[in-house]
């Protein structure tokens, strides 16, 4: 198998991961308990995942460096968004913390892990690829 076509396939599952966070997180009255997350982190994790799905696609039609370079940059922000909307499924403790409950989606953070880890492994190859070279 090409390179680019891993490559390919890795932007078509950042696109299927930023639209499911998009799906799952953006009716706040579906989330659960503590794990409720903002408007406005939502929406810069979609804005920023099309705009790296766009300069990523871009790069791989024509690969120029300075596009690949932009690419990584970006797709790291977005799998960093990614990973601090996960840190709210960290437990809350304390007088205040409100309990968690199941939502529709999954029982607990695991399908968010599985997808934003996903991703943070994604980047790290697609940094791979972009700087050594490895797309043609």
């Amino acid at each position: 198998m090409e390179i680019e076509n891993v490559l390919w396939m890795l932007l078509a599952l950042a696109a299927v991961v930023v639209l499911l966070t998009r799906l799952r997180l953006h009716a706040n009255e579906a989330q659960a308990g503590h794990a409720q997350v903002s408007d406005g982190l939502v929406n810069a994790h979609t804005v920023v995942g099309v705009a790296m799905l766009a300069v990523g696609a871009y790069y791989l039609t024509s690969p120029a460096e300075t596009f690949g370079v932009l690419a990584v940059a970006v797709w790291s922000l977005e799998a960093l968004i990614g990973l601090l909307i996960l840190a709210r499924w960290l437990p809350a403790s304390g007088r205040h913390a409100a309990a968690a409950t199941d939502d529709s989606w999954a029982r607990g953070p695991f399908l968010s892990l599985l997808g934003h880890v996903g991703m943070v492994l994604g980047v790290a190859f697609f940094s791979y690829c972009v700087f050594a070279g490895q797309v043609a």
